[in-house]
């Protein structure tokens, strides 16, 4: 079978959001760029996630009239990353973070919006903030993308509604209030038509939002760029002359082609989540890298990490958090597929609360996503299993939903026909059906039931935070994430970990060049999204720190690379590195 060979400036391995925005970046500057992938599909993790991204500083905050103080971000980060604090790479990502925006905002299809209030998830923390670091990508017409909208990713099913996909913020606080409000209910109508006509004649919905709404922009701004992206394309191996990386060798249509490239490679592959060995050394909970459940797509095995240490790159095993931890669900889907859940916010409502296989409460259920279970892995240590029920009443359930489980008027007989949703008509019967001592269980919900009236959580401090508060729900007095739960039958969903990302990464500088494990750069090679170390330290300060450093990083190697053409300076948009690189402390 004969070799293919083509040369471009920079080749670029990934269809998420820090691959597309590299490689808009550098086209945009005028390099010869080529996107590859080994999905069928285009868009990877960040098709599937939320959209949300996390830069301090934008333009958007200024115009609410958020003006932060002085290194105050810096600061947070301080604070979260702790130990693996860069210096180098979080100034790069403050610095080039508002100046990555107005590069798509300003050129771009590549929008957002900002809420005026979105708290850290530490706001309380030195350098946090009550609002302004997070924002989500605007809603986005997937006709734009013409024929090509068939090769964009879905999101994950289990986030959408009868396949539509819910935007988060006001949308879904429609949703949760269609009965409720008069309001609400034509707004939901509207879309729910919009939606059935789109699917009449186009075979899916055409609004995107979240994570679907940027990787369709993302793919938008390339196409107006004439970037090529080839899918079903797998990248083989680094080709390496001397001591620096000019190309990759893959396979496409089942045929070997070499690309070489004049500036660099791009990892850009999603990380690790579906790398069974790796999970087995670097989660705690997996011992033998099977206990572990992800909604993240299944061809995301590592492969950049893979690419980088072939060729010296090096993953720093002490990162104290190796994924962005997530409480998940498994469902059984009605074609007899597997689904995973994650459970975002429904933890924070009023009238839930999570117990151990002991039947007691471990931690505030309104606490992050990441933060919940870390506490679950502490409160299973020396158990076989890390895991965890989620507890909640008749009321709740169908004013609020669970997991899967939609609120009225969708039925709930099909989860409870597949043993997704637990049901009891008596706390006691639901203590049986799940495998929890009954008097443990009594004396938690009792316990919980006599702080709701007072609003205040005696144990754990649910509600008790800026964070806490905003998931909650505002309606309710006098504290948004507690109500009693005394209105059978009863209810419980279990909770397993997963994760919405990978944290450990290939170490990087501040300019994306990957480096040794003594911090020698591997000349021609980049990596940036999850194949990169993550600038947070194992830690997940905000909504939005994988997507807001992906695009940041993203526009960083793209100027990078344009910066290593013969170009008059002008013509290259405004790059900021600090001086010198500071070691990980």
């Amino acid at each position: 079978m004969s070799k293919q060979e083509t040369e471009y400036d920079v080749l670029v391995v990934g269809t998420g959001a820090s691959g597309m925005s590299a490689a808009v970046t550098a086209a945009f500057q005028g390099l010869k760029v080529l996107v590859v992938d080994k999905a069928p599909v285009f868009g990877g993790t960040t098709a599937r996630s939320g959209g949300w991204l996390w830069i301090p500083g934008t333009r958007l905050a200024k115009e609410q009239g958020i003006d932060e103080a002085p290194g105050a971000a810096r600061s947070y980060l301080q604070h979260e990353a702790t130990t693996h604090f860069d210096a180098a790479r979080v100034d790069a990502f403050l610095d080039n973070g508002p100046k990555a925006f107005d590069f798509f905002t300003e050129n771009t299809c590549v929008q957002f919006d900002m809420p005026p209030v979105f708290p850290d998830y530490h706001a309380e923390a030195p350098g946090g903030q009550p609002g302004g670091r997070s924002m989500v990508t605007r809603p986005f017409d997937a006709r734009e993308l013409g024929p090509r909208v068939a090769q964009l990713a879905p999101p994950v099913p289990e986030l959408t509604v009868f396949g539509m996909m819910l935007g988060s913020g006001k949308e879904l606080w429609h949703f949760l209030r269609a009965f409720k409000s008069f309001e609400s209910f034509f707004y939901v109508a509207r879309r729910f038509g919009g939606h059935l006509l789109d699917v009449v004649r186009h075979g899916r919905g055409m609004t995107l939002t979240n994570g679907n709404a940027l990787a369709g922009r993302l793919a938008k701004a390339a196409m107006d760029l004439d970037v090529p992206v080839w899918l079903d394309s797998t990248v083989k191996s680094l080709i390496v002359e001397g001591d620096a990386v000019v190309g990759a060798r893959l396979v496409r249509d089942g045929a070997p082609v070499d690309i070489r490239v004049r500036r660099g490679v791009v990892l850009a592959c999603g990380g690790f989540p579906y790398d069974v060995e790796r999970r087995k050394e670097l989660f705690p909970h997996a011992p033998t890298g099977h206990e572990h459940f992800t909604p993240s797509p299944a061809l995301n095995t590592g492969d950049g990490l893979r690419l980088g240490e072939s060729v010296g790159g090096w993953v720093d095993p002490t990162i104290p958090n190796a994924a962005a931890w997530c409480p998940t669900s498994v469902t059984k889907r009605k074609d007899g597929s597997e689904g995973v859940m994650p459970h975002f916010i429904d933890r924070a409502k009023p009238g839930v609360i999570a117990v151990t296989k002991q039947g007691r409460r471990f931690t505030n259920e309104a606490m992050s996503y990441h933060d919940f279970i870390q506490d679950l892995v502490k409160a299973c240590e020396g158990t076989s299993e890390v895991s965890c029920w989620e507890i909640c009443d008749h009321k709740h359930l169908r004013e609020y939903g669970m997991g899967c489980v939609a609120p009225f008027p969708l039925p709930i007989g099909r989860h409870l026909r597949t043993g997704y949703l637990k049901r009891g008509s008596t706390l006691q019967e639901l203590a049986r059906e799940i495998g929890v001592p009954y008097a443990a269980l009594q004396e938690e919900v009792e316990s919980f039931n006599r702080d709701a009236v007072q609003g205040v959580d005696t144990k754990f401090g649910k509600g008790s935070t800026a964070y806490n508060r905003f998931q909650g729900d505002s309606m309710v007095t006098p504290n948004p994430c507690m109500a009693p739960i005394r209105q059978g039958p009863y209810y419980a969903i279990k909770i397993v970990v997963g994760e919405i990302g990978t944290f450990a990464g290939l170490l990087t500088d501040e300019s994306c060049q990957v480096l040794t494990q003594d911090r020698r750069p591997v000349q021609g090679l980049y990596a940036v999204g999850n194949d990169a170390a993550s600038i947070m330290g194992g830690n997940y300060p905000g909504a939005g720190i994988t997507l807001g450093p992906a695009l940041t990083f993203g526009y960083v190697v793209g100027q990078t690379l344009a910066r290593q053409a013969n170009q008059p300076a002008a013509q290259v948009l405004p790059f900021s590195a600090p001086r010198e690189r500071a070691h990980a402390a």
